[in-house]
């Protein structure tokens, strides 16, 4: 399984941002195409994928984060990110990265994952 360990999460007001890092700790993450993954209080336990990336640093996005969010990575240290800016209350959730393939799998190690909360 791959482990991933997530932060960068906090409390910002309305209009902040906020910037969350994944380190995956695989020596294969060059070759993963990578997500974020949002999980809410109202969301039954589900996760919603908010962003991805490949391998080749193609991107897409849930229609509620595009033009705030960018998710991006960094091989040389195993890493993702994703860029949050212009936060709501609606961003509140727990974040979790994981590979897209374990996700499709229903193998997913999921990580602690981070906090945001949005709120004045």
């Amino acid at each position: 399984q791959v482990q991933v360990a997530e932060s960068g999460g906090g409390w910002v007001q309305p209009g902040g941002s906020l910037r969350l890092s994944c380190v995956v700790l695989d020596g294969a993450f060059s070759m993963y195409p990578m997500g974020w993954y949002a999980q809410t209080q109202t969301s039954d336990d589900q996760r919603e994928m908010v962003a991805g990336i490949t391998t080749n640093g193609n991107t897409n996005y849930a229609a509620s984060v595009k033009g705030r969010f960018t998710i991006s990575r960094d091989n040389s240290k195993n890493a993702v990110y994703l860029q949050m800016n212009n936060l709501q209350p609606e961003d509140t959730a727990v974040y979790y990265c994981a590979p897209l393939h374990t996700v499709v799998l229903g193998r997913t190690a999921w990580g602690q994952g981070t906090q945001v909360t949005v709120s004045l």
